[in-house]
């Protein structure tokens, strides 16, 4: 059940647009662009290493990320770790007490299984969980 790496850092922006320039001066451009509609936003990933960069722009006023940005500002929205089973993981997590914002897997962009433990469950921190799916399937 542990996390085997980190799968990306998600950056809460106005723009994917506007944010690209500061990611191309340090050489890192989008590989995949998708709109998620269950989570009511767009997102590029910008490769770096075995991880990613995940820019997520709001669809809709009332998405988690355009409440991230009206509270916050821009900035780091969370921290995805993989792990290879995530039913099992989030049993897991939920019989040690974490709140989970998601208690089953629900589908994630790039065709992974994802969910969300609450920030109070750690320390502050939205964590993601995701798990890569046979052919992209949820």
């Amino acid at each position: 059940m542990p996390a085997y790496k980190i799968d990306h850092i998600g950056v809460a922006v106005a723009s994917i647009d506007g944010a690209l320039s500061a990611y191309a001066a340090l050489g890192l451009h989008p590989v995949h662009r998708e709109e998620v509609a269950g989570q009511r936003v767009r997102t590029a990933f910008l490769p770096v290493g075995s991880s990613s960069i995940e820019l997520l722009e709001p669809t809709s006023e009332d998405s988690p990320v355009a409440k991230f940005l009206a509270k916050r500002g821009g900035g780091v929205h969370h921290i995805c770790f993989a792990v290879e089973d995530i039913d099992a993981t989030l049993r897991h997590l939920a019989g040690l007490g974490f709140r989970l914002i998601h208690p089953s897997p629900v589908p994630g962009s790039r065709g992974k299984r994802v969910a969300f433990l609450h920030p109070e469950s750690a320390d502050g921190v939205l964590i993601e969980l995701s798990q890569e799916t046979p052919e992209g399937r949820p």
